[in-house]
Parts: structure tokens; sequence; C-alpha cells
């Protein structure tokens, strides 16, 4: 592959790429969180759950606003703009991830890992289109 080529296909994905990536690394984040509450620590699914939410969470919020996203909050009403809304957008995410639990591990009796892996496929998609366009939403689409 030529360098124009390469250059090509890395602006129109510059985005999702990185985002996949850190979104693998807070998936193995959520799903080793998981793991480590419900099968070493021997808690229970709903609680289980939840521990590994936050963390991935938290994890996610530092990696997407550098990595991926390029926050471009610069002013103390924009960070609290921006955390806010990042946090409103994985509790949503958090919550369907702890109903899809709920529903297919806890009433259903299916396997908790598998269920946590399918999960976290739909809570990334969902993640994505979120922080991409609404959290972190360059200035210049805002001003469009």
């Amino acid at each position: 592959m030529d360098k124009q080529k390469f250059n090509e296909l890395w602006n129109k994905y510059k985005d999702v790429i990185p985002y996949v990536f850190w979104g693998v690394m807070t998936t193995l984040v959520n799903i080793a969180s998981y793991w480590l509450c419900n099968s070493v620590f021997k808690w229970a699914i709903m609680p289980s759950t939840i521990i590994a939410q936050f963390l991935s969470i938290i994890f996610a919020y530092l990696t997407n606003r550098k990595w991926v996203f390029h926050s471009q909050a610069s002013t103390f009403e924009e960070y609290v703009h921006e955390i806010a809304s990042f946090f409103a957008a994985r509790i949503g995410t958090a919550l369907l991830d702890m109903a899809i639990m709920f529903i297919f591990a806890e009433q259903m009796h299916l396997n908790s890992m598998i269920i946590k892996i399918l999960a976290n496929v739909v809570v990334v998609v969902v993640n994505y289109v979120a922080s991409k366009f609404w959290i972190f939403k360059s200035k210049d689409d805002k001003q469009q």
C-alpha cells in the first residue's frame, strides 16, 4: 500500500481505528473486572456488573477524550459539559448492560460471561455514536 492510499484510509477512519483499539481495551477492563468480581470474589452478577461498569467508564473517559476524539475542551464550563455528557451517556449504556445481564444471565440463567461479551458489543456501538455525535463533537461541528 502506498503512502497516499494509507493517508486517505487513515483520514477516513481516523476516529474509528483508535476507538476500536480503546474500545477493545475498555471492554477488556469491563470483562476482566466482571470476571474478577464474579468468579474470584464470588460476588453476585449485578454488583459485579456495576463495579465493572464503573471501572470501564473511568478508563473510557480518560482514553476517549485524549486519544480518540482529541477533546478541544479548554474552559471549565466545557470540561464540565463534556464530563457530564460522557457520564450521562455511559450511565445510560451501563443501565442497558445491566438490563441485558439481568434479563439473560440473572433471570434466564444463560452463561453470564457469554452474555457479558454480547452486551459489550451492543454497548460499544451505542457509546461510539454518543461520543462521536454528542459528547466530543468538535467546536467546528457545534457552530454549524
